[in-house]
């Protein structure tokens, strides 16, 4: 435009021009802003989807941390208890032995030192917390006890045992081996009046043929 033109328009053909100007450059900041909006929407839903991948795999790291320690001391656990479990039967030879014993060589000098194995053995049962289970007089438990045989008994109430056959052992609340028991059925039933009388006149009977027949 030139000087000519612009002495030629009037004010209000100035001003319209400004207003033009500042409502194209409104527009224009207005849709950057917009346009600004969304690239930080976007952003923010990015940042929140990686926040949420990155917590999610935190947590399956450490289930899955979790889940091999607790494998490894599983692992650990069977490995120690298969090897107690192959310890007993010395434990069981050891005491048969010695409940077996002559007094004439429980005093000899030597049988001090296989008294000292057999102590040894105990105490690393001991130590690694294997204890003989309760059996005689205790309520029969199959998850602890393995039943031999069961047998009337006047003086044992039913289901409780009798005698222990072998030693059984646990590691807490783990069980090495069950004790091999007997147990009580209870007293024998009383017999019935009429049975025995029909023993009787069976009886009586008998003896009558026998003095006919002489």
């Amino acid at each position: 435009m030139t000087e000519e033109q612009e002495m030629k328009e009037g004010p209000e053909e100035q001003a319209q021009e400004v207003e033009q100007g500042e409502e194209t450059g409104a527009e224009a900041a207005a849709e950057g802003l917009e346009a600004l909006q969304m690239e930080l929407d976007e952003a923010r839903a990015r940042e929140a989807e990686y926040l949420d991948g990155w917590q999610r795999a935190r947590a399956e790291l450490a289930n899955a941390r979790k889940r091999f320690q607790k494998e490894q001391q599983q692992s650990y656990a069977n490995a120690k208890a298969d090897v107690l479990i192959r310890l007993l039967p010395i434990v069981d030879d050891f005491e048969r032995a010695f409940d077996t014993l002559p007094e004439d060589l429980s005093n000899q000098p030597w049988m001090e030192g296989i008294r000292l194995i057999q102590q040894k053995a105990q105490g690393l049962l001991a130590q690694e917390g294997v204890e003989p289970i309760d059996a005689v007089g205790q309520e029969f438990d199959p998850f602890r006890h393995q039943a031999v045989t069961h047998e009337p008994s006047s003086e044992v109430p039913a289901g409780e045992v009798i005698a222990e056959m072998q030693r059984g052992y646990r590691m807490g609340d783990r069980v090495l081996r069950p004790s091999m028991v007997r147990v009580s059925s209870g007293p024998l039933p009383d017999p019935d009046p009429e049975e025995s009388g029909s023993e009787e006149q069976a009886s009586d009977t008998e003896k009558e043929t026998e003095i006919i027949e002489e």
